[in-house]
């Protein structure tokens, strides 16, 4: 049987009138809450909207640009404020339907398709909630939603314990790296000079990031050259996130337009970050760099892998914007690097090439995981 989501659903406008409630959060693209980074002070939160533990919040702005509606369930908090611009609803009687099911109808990739096919029209692709709230989906007896919020459930845990298990590792390599290249342990009794980046061992130097490797630009691509189905891959940043919305090219372009096995990329777009390829050849966005490592040899790689995770660490405690206009090609190259020698840097790589091939296992695994658990969003219409 299906039911619209305005008979399953009914919108909330309660207001933090009293100001007592001071955990303000939004909604990412992702479908997850997060935290604001808005700066509050002096802000009146009586006009913000209150949200309560089960309740949905979505925002209905550009839905056909981004092709995807971020909504989510707080989970998290039993209670949080968000802007007034986000429509919040609670299911209106869970012995019809529960909000883990309906949740989980939300995160089908068909869902964000039909809903940014249904925005294209709507100002700026924006999608009214009336139009919204006309979508429909199946909604079979409570006992056989059990069933599917269960199956999903186990897969999801089984994915965060993973998830959790590579966190220690980069938090072991972190270490690692820090008692190296930060702390001087394994060097204390070495002699020092000092560098514009402080004391370090006397037989070390210090240079450009440009004079260890290079930076690689990926292929800027049009709409039309993104294909349904083709002869490779195209990676984009959204893929380092989610592996079912692949875009294809069956054009041949030079060899350093492709990223191959245990290739180190670099997001330098939107959702920042670093990765080692763990998949076949494909081509990389342009919003992704990959780290050539022809001015120095291969196992610099987790050198500067970690080197520039510290750096986007620090970056980030200054603020997301202060991330954003340092991450320029110019800038990446020309940050200064501890350069020590190459013998240091072997005895490093031996001592992190365990965790490396550890997490990409374990990396495998959570692929796998992911695509059980988006089979079993495909089946919610069976």
């Amino acid at each position: 049987m299906y039911k619209s989501i305005d008979e399953l659903v009914e919108r909330i406008d309660e207001r933090n009138s009293d100001g007592k409630i001071s955990t303000l959060i939004g909604v990412s693209i992702d479908k997850c809450f997060i935290n604001s980074v808005a700066n509050i002070n002096g802000t009146d939160l009586t006009k913000y909207k209150i949200i309560r533990r089960d309740d949905f919040a979505v925002s209905l702005m550009q839905v056909s640009r981004d092709s995807k509606i971020p909504i989510a369930r707080l989970k998290d908090y039993d209670q949080a404020i968000m802007s007034p611009a986000y429509p919040i609803f609670r299911v209106r009687d869970t012995s019809v339907i529960l909000p883990e099911y309906l949740e989980m109808w939300f995160m089908r990739p068909e869902f964000d398709r039909e809903a940014a096919f249904i925005a294209v029209g709507g100002v700026r692709g924006s999608m009214p909630w009336e139009e919204f709230a006309k979508m429909r989906l199946p909604v079979p007896s409570l006992e056989k939603q059990h069933q599917v919020v269960r199956a999903y459930q186990i897969v999801a845990d089984r994915i965060a314990i993973k998830r959790r298990i590579n966190d220690n590792l980069d938090s072991t390599m972190q270490a690692i790296y820090k008692n190296y290249f930060v702390d001087f342990t394994p060097f204390k009794s070495e002699p020092t000079c000092a560098t514009k980046l402080g004391e370090i061992p006397a037989s070390w130097s210090v240079c450009k990031f440009c004079d260890l490797c290079d930076l690689l630009n990926g292929r800027a691509y049009s709409q039309e050259e993104l294909l349904d189905s083709g002869k490779y891959r195209v990676l984009r940043v959204g893929n380092f996130f989610t592996k079912n919305s692949w875009y294809y090219s069956d054009m041949e372009l030079e060899d350093n337009k492709y990223c191959y096995p245990d290739d180190l990329l670099f997001c330098w777009s939107a959702s920042f970050g670093l990765y080692i390829w763990n998949d076949v050849k494909t081509i990389y966005h342009y919003h992704i760099w990959k780290i050539d490592f022809s001015k120095t040899a291969p196992y610099y790689r987790e050198y500067i892998f970690l080197y520039l995770k510290q750096e986007l660490n620090k970056l980030s405690k200054e603020g997301h914007g202060s991330v954003m206009a340092h991450l320029t090609k110019s800038g990446v190259e020309n940050l200064d690097i501890v350069s020590p020698p190459e013998e240091i840097i072997k005895q490093f790589h031996n001592s992190i090439i365990p965790f490396i091939e550890h997490k990409k296992l374990v990396e495998k695994e959570v692929q796998q995981l992911t695509e059980l658990r988006e089979s079993i969003l495909s089946k919610m219409v069976s």
